[in-house]
């Protein structure tokens, strides 16, 4: 799971000794500088629930020794969260072994901006004075670097399902401006040892990942040999570099190994400067003229020529060769919530935010499979015309419909974007049943009662509620509201008893 850190030269890896096995040869990564670094936004969402601990990690996890894997900075361990019994991945970084640690934070920001079904989740940190741990959803599927070693190669229709997951997952990025820069098989994870048909792909590693604007050029030379970009050898990119390395996975899913290889890295990365490559006829004989269209399109040595990930998300080959988004329509009680949810406090907005974040996909399933079916444009969020779009197609008479749809939709927006995020989706959609179970309040009460004295303050809320900035009389008017509303009791703040019933109503 973690990623090696060395310079990107043209003499480092050992040749391998058979091209069709070229694809084992695991390439080294180069360590980027803070100066593609731009802070992130204070508004309320993942963010501000992925809490920063300080101080023990054992004292919250029972941490199993076994290694599930190892990186160039630390393992990662399995640990079981002692309060609710979740168990998740947890990724050491010793801080001795970082050369940058303040790179290594601004990675810990962009995991918590991300919110996809196709990226790994991040759920809290901890930091002691010789580690930072990253607390992870768990994948149990292995790489998907391992499955294509294990499978020599994938057929046309399972390699278009991983390659709709991958690109939905780069469009979304992308709109958030944010650009990976390291994508490669060994960074994708199956959530589950299913058939690849079943099973998740989650894009993880964002050591390397950066933010930008539009236009922008980034000069660091950031990447790994046989999936790196020409322009970043150049030193002179933009997104498009994601691209490419989009376009060498398909072609090494579709026949086992990368377009440019060579007996050295100098020569991998001489190919991959002149961007030439084939589709040998041995081996490509009976893949689609769509299959190689479509790799022809994401690896133009022209950037300018090189296809979006919307583009290439729907290029014909995905659309005809991956399924189709599960047809799983809105249902009453789904619009039922959306409108409720409008009427909640902002108290139990964040909770029920919280909750949805730490919930296992294999509970939401039905939720997940809605909200891809209603993105139309796989971009990973919805627009106000694309939730209409589904609650019509739903079959509910109009008479149903909440007629404040904006204002609806406006409430779901924790994070400001205009748009409804993924977990801002399964929030205000998720069933009551799901959301009180006792395990689940307490893990959504812990990341508000920050200083572990079982009430939550009037500083706790402000600081996860508003980004802990600072406090006018406009916003303290409305914790002190907020607090009233919930504290029976009259103490001047929220125990877990108050806010189960809150959570309740």
């Amino acid at each position: 799971m973690g990623c090696n850190s060395s310079k990107l030269t043209d003499s480092h890896v050992a040749a391998p000794r058979d091209v069709k096995r070229d694809v084992n040869n695991r390439s080294s990564n180069v360590i980027v500088s803070t100066t593609d670094v731009s802070p992130a936004s204070n508004s309320f969402g993942n963010g501000n629930i992925i809490m920063s601990n300080n101080g023990s990690l054992t004292q919250f996890y029972n941490v199993e020794a076994a290694k599930i894997g190892q990186g160039s900075y630390g393992s990662v361990t399995r640990g079981t969260n002692k309060a609710t019994g979740a168990v998740r991945a947890i990724k050491t970084i010793s801080k001795s072994q970082v050369k940058n640690i303040d790179r290594f934070r601004q990675e810990i920001s962009i995991m918590k901006e991300l919110d996809h079904p196709n990226i790994i989740k991040l759920f809290e940190t901890f930091e002691d004075n010789r580690n930072i741990y990253l607390v992870m959803e768990l994948c149990t599927g292995g790489e998907l670097f391992d499955r294509i070693i294990e499978l020599g190669h994938l057929s046309e229709h399972q390699a278009a399902i991983l390659m709709q997951q991958v690109l939905r997952a780069i469009l979304y990025m992308h709109e958030a401006k944010i650009m990976h820069r390291d994508l490669k098989p060994e960074n994708f994870l199956f959530l589950t040892k299913d058939p690849i048909e079943k099973s998740p792909l989650k894009i993880i590693d964002f050591g390397l990942s950066c933010r930008y604007t539009d236009g922008q050029q980034m000069t660091t030379k950031a990447g790994t040999p046989y999936y790196v970009a020409p322009q970043v050898l150049a030193g002179k990119y933009d997104e498009g570099c994601d691209i490419w390395s989009c376009g060498v996975i398909m072609f090494i899913l579709l026949c086992g190994y990368p377009p440019f290889y060579g007996d050295s890295d100098a020569e991998v990365l001489r190919k991959v400067r002149e961007g030439v490559f084939t589709f040998n006829p041995a081996d490509w004989k009976n893949i689609s003229e769509d299959a190689k269209d479509l790799i022809r399109k994401m690896l133009a040595f022209n950037p300018k020529d090189r296809f979006t990930a919307e583009q290439a998300l729907n290029h014909v080959w995905v659309k005809k060769c991956a399924p189709k988004a599960i047809d799983a329509p809105l249902e009453q009680s789904h619009v039922d919530n959306l409108k409720s949810f409008r009427n909640q406090n902002k108290l139990k907005k964040a909770a029920l935010h919280i909750i949805a974040q730490q919930m296992p996909d294999s509970e939401i399933t039905n939720l997940k499979n809605i909200f891809t079916s209603i993105d139309k444009n796989g971009d990973g969020t919805l627009t106000t015309a694309e939730i209409l779009d589904g609650i019509e197609k739903s079959g509910l008479h109009t008479d149903q419909l909440p007629f404040d749809l904006k204002e609806v939709i406006a409430s779901i927006d924790s994070n400001g974007s205009g748009r409804v995020d993924y977990t801002e989706f399964i929030a205000a959609t998720l069933e009551k049943k799901k959301y009180m179970r006792e395990d689940r309040l307490w893990a959504a009460f812990k990341v508000f009662d920050i200083d572990g004295s079982g009430s939550i303050s009037k500083a706790e809320l402000h600081k996860i509620l508003n980004g802990g900035g600072i406090t006018d009389a406009e916003t303290s008017r409305k914790l002190d509201d907020l607090i009233a509303e919930c504290d029976v009791d009259g103490d001047g703040e929220i125990s877990f008893d108050e806010f189960v019933k809150m959570m309740s109503k």
